[in-house]
């Protein structure tokens, strides 16, 4: 009898299982989408319970389409959008407020208050990350101090604690009737709580954010076999977890140090493979957990983080009208040669890596009478790998290493018009692998691993194929041209917001 590993990925914008065989094939998926809630600007919301039941929904359908049985997973697999925070009541299962998105900036104050002792990067030698809206522990204390009664619960021990990671295997192994309360070493390394030296959640930074240690999650490692799923999909280990951007780097077999991939999603994502030692950065990018494989040694990785890439398509589809699919907004930009003078710097919740500019907001500049919808369009695709070229210059800073080519993934690989431009500005070749589900593929993977599906990283590899790959073409004296005026715009964008707003 054929035996396969599920993978749960749960998303931005919505929740996927996908079942894969032992040459990380697709073998089934289905996929629902959930509400994104924006009750003022800068808030971002999700409503956990909606993600739990499109879950169990996605669960479901993936199993029933390929006509197969909890009972043919040899495993389950987590991957998850990071850093979005949930609390909810211990007893009940009953959350206490919607997530807050990783794009949400109502903690923006608190950035600003701790940061007044030490700078934005008083905590990166114990976190390896800056103090940014982004990370989760000042979202959650945000939470604390907003929603009636939770601090005193929390300290009690009755408010639980976690990103979706989190929520998800809770109520997977039971909820309230001994659900496991546990998140993996990449997750718990975006929270901003826990120490890169001893991976667990430092003493002095629940002190520094008023964090209670009573609602926090243990912290495991991203293959083992943590516990079993309960019905209705009772009996299949679950045995990986990881953030969805380190599955990708996971997915993508970069197992070695240097090698790259970015994720083009609703943000896009870069990580670099630094191997046994976590990297400090001097260039504006995160240190973070790649993965850890049982009680193996961890594997570390710089990250930089791009808040506004797939999105952007999609404001440009709802929020202007001018194009009804996203994927029609290739064929909207192939109708210029090239970007006439525009640029757009989509700084919508202001500007990750490697700028940390929290008050940088958008801006489409360059405008004159020639230009048309093709223009805005083109600069919406040209954002991203601007922004990508950007991150990848601050990770040849950090590491001492050059990108020798860059491995993609996420929804936005299909646009070969991004693409072949992201080959050009970049100067290196853009590599797209048969299988293009690697963030979901590297939670099956670390699953698998867990479960003896596969046997070692050997196995994982023999499985990566490439299926297009793209070579620059650009003039050097062009790509310098357009790269100068890119980084003009963008310094345009930053400080816009001020208190006064």
């Amino acid at each position: 009898m054929s035996r396969y590993v599920g993978a749960i990925d749960q998303g931005t914008t919505s929740s996927r299982f996908i079942v894969f065989d032992r040459k990380g094939t697709v073998v089934s998926v289905a996929q629902e989408e959930h509400e994104q809630i924006f009750p003022k600007p800068g808030h971002v919301e999700h409503d956990p319970r909606e993600i739990w039941k499109k879950t169990r929904k996605v669960m479901k359908k993936a199993l029933e389409k390929a006509d197969l049985k909890p009972k043919d997973l040899v495993a389950i697999g987590i991957t998850n959008q990071r850093e979005t925070t949930l609390i909810w009541d211990k007893t009940t299962g009953e959350p206490l407020h919607n997530a807050l998105v990783w794009q949400d900036t109502r903690n923006d104050r608190l950035v600003a208050e701790f940061a007044k002792d030490g700078g934005p990067n008083r905590f990166r030698e114990i976190t390896g990350l800056p103090l940014a809206s982004y990370f989760s522990g000042l979202k959650l204390r945000w939470l604390l101090d907003h929603v009636k009664g939770a601090k005193g619960k929390a300290e009690a021990g009755d408010v639980l604690f976690g990103n979706i990671d989190t929520w998800l295997v809770w109520n997977l192994t039971g909820g309230t009737e001994g659900g496991l309360h546990l998140t993996d070493v990449t997750n718990a390394s975006r929270t901003q709580l826990m120490s890169l030296e001893t991976l667990d959640w430092d003493e002095g930074m629940l002190t520094a954010f008023g964090i209670p240690r009573a609602m926090l999650p243990k912290i495991v490692s991203s293959s083992e076999v943590y516990g079993e799923t309960k019905a209705p999909f009772e009996g299949v280990p679950i045995a990986g977890i990881l953030g969805d951007q380190q599955a990708a780097l996971f997915g993508q077999t970069c197992f070695a140090p240097g090698e790259a991939k970015n994720t083009y999603g609703t943000g896009c994502f870069a990580l670099m493979n630094t191997d046994g030692k976590p990297v400090p950065s001097s260039a504006g990018l995160v240190t973070t957990l790649a993965y850890r494989l049982g009680d193996q040694k961890p594997v570390y990785a710089l990250e930089g983080s791009i808040a506004v890439t797939g999105s952007l398509v999609q404001w440009l589809r709802d929020n202007l009208g001018m194009i009804k699919e996203s994927a029609e907004v290739e064929k909207l930009a192939a109708t210029v040669e090239d970007n006439g003078g525009v640029y757009f710097v989509p700084a919508f919740s202001g500007l990750y890596a490697p700028h940390w500019n929290d008050a940088a907001r958008g801006l489409i500049i360059g405008l004159t009478r020639y230009a048309n919808k093709g223009h805005i369009a083109r600069s919406v695709l040209e954002a991203t790998a601007f922004q990508t070229k950007e991150v990848l210059e601050a990770m040849e800073k950090d590491s001492g290493i050059g990108v020798k080519e860059l491995r993609s993934d996420g929804g936005m690989v299909a646009n070969d018009t991004l693409m072949q431009f992201q080959s050009d500005i970049l100067d290196v070749p853009v590599v797209r692998p048969k299988v293009t589900e690697t963030t979901a593929l590297g939670a099956a993977y670390a699953a698998g691993l867990a479960t003896g599906y596969w046997k070692d990283l050997d196995d994982l590899k023999h499985n990566w194929s490439v299926d297009h790959r793209w070579e620059p073409q650009m003039d050097s004296g062009q790509r310098k041209k357009i790269y100068a005026a890119w980084s003009r715009a963008v310094k345009r964008s930053f400080d816009w917001k001020t208190d006064e707003d």
